[in-house]
């Protein structure tokens, strides 16, 4: 009967570290994709536009997000034990970065809505100082809830608890039921404020549509596409933010299913919401693509060709590849 259960115990263990192995190939590959953005976005001058400097902004919190969680994922896995206050630490910024990528998801449907309803005021809202406003309100908002939760975790933690090594999750946080519940109510208000915002821009940038010109129906359509993948990106990072709340009772009942669940929420709430964003602009927006195109290849097809495009040309040298560059839209 023993070697029964070991046989189970050990074949269960090698299903966990396979998942975990799947996981860090996964992370890897968007670490990567998401470098390479980062690196094109500080490269280039010409996107410093507010857009871009919102969905940079979004590629760094997803970075960071995604790093530190799989780190509390590797963590749980192998039960490695750490003390209670970093755990806090830890815990509290990744509940700000959770929060945060939505928020800015926001704040970029917002910015389309002021290019598309707004365009004789568009530059002149969207400055560079209000643009560092916008992401001051932003990390602002996206504290509050964070920030809450980590002072009354101090206040109501027992004496000896501040000695206690525990395996490092959000639920460590979230022990007392009443502050569990408030957070889920304050998490749920929240996503109801975005969604309503979201959705508002949606429709009054679909009757911009109708009344437009031929010459920026294809603009404005474009930005209705990105409103809907703004808005399937934040529904999932709000399930993403939900999670600790299905997974809490089957941490009390089962460690193996709790860390099944936890695995599948990571996949589905985490890491496929945060694909969508190189999608949004990394892949539809041509200007971002053709930069992106060129730094991922080291400038070696723009050597080939010599050119990129016909309108304008400039001097440029990549990096690793000091070469001589012509582009009309972005290099």
């Amino acid at each position: 009967m023993n070697l029964t259960e070991n046989n189970s115990l050990s074949s269960t263990s090698n299903l966990i570290n396979e998942k975990i192995l799947l996981v860090q190939v996964l992370v890897g590959i968007f670490l990567c994709v998401n470098g390479l953005m980062i690196f094109t976005f500080l490269k280039k001058e010409t996107f410093r536009e507010t857009r871009y400097i919102l969905f940079a902004q979004t590629l760094f919190v997803d970075s960071a997000l995604m790093l530190l969680t799989d780190l509390a994922l590797v963590g749980l896995s192998k039960q490695y034990p750490v003390h209670i206050i970093p755990c806090y630490f830890l815990c509290t910024l990744m509940s700000l970065l959770a929060i945060c990528s939505p928020i800015t998801l926001v704040a970029m449907c917002l910015e389309r809505y002021v290019a598309i309803c707004m365009p004789l005021r568009h530059a002149s809202i969207s400055t560079p100082k209000n643009t560092f406003i916008g992401l001051l309100v932003i990390w602002s908002f996206s504290f509050v809830i964070p920030l809450f939760i980590f002072i009354v975790c101090f206040v109501y933690i027992p004496p000896g608890f501040l000695h206690l090594y525990v395996v490092c999750s959000m639920e460590v946080m979230l022990q007392k039921k009443w502050l569990a519940d408030m957070r889920a109510m304050s998490l749920q208000l929240l996503f109801i404020i975005m969604w309503c915002i979201i959705v508002s821009t949606y429709i009054k940038i679909m009757l911009a549509a109708r009344s437009a010109s031929s010459a920026r129906k294809n603009s404005t359509n474009k930005s209705l596409k990105t409103i809907i993948l703004h808005g399937v990106q934040l529904l999932l990072c709000m399930m993403q933010l939900l999670m600790p709340y299905i997974e809490m009772p089957l941490w009390k009942v089962n460690v193996i299913i709790f860390m099944n669940v936890r695995y599948s929420n990571f996949i589905l709430f985490l890491i496929l919401p945060r694909c969508l964003s190189p999608l949004v602009y990394g892949l539809r927006d041509k200007k971002f693509y053709n930069a992106l195109k060129y730094y991922a290849f080291c400038g070696i097809l723009v050597c080939n060709k010599h050119k990129i495009s016909d309108d304008k040309t400039f001097r440029g040298v990549s990096v690793g590849c000091h070469v001589t560059l012509y582009n009309n839209h972005m290099l």
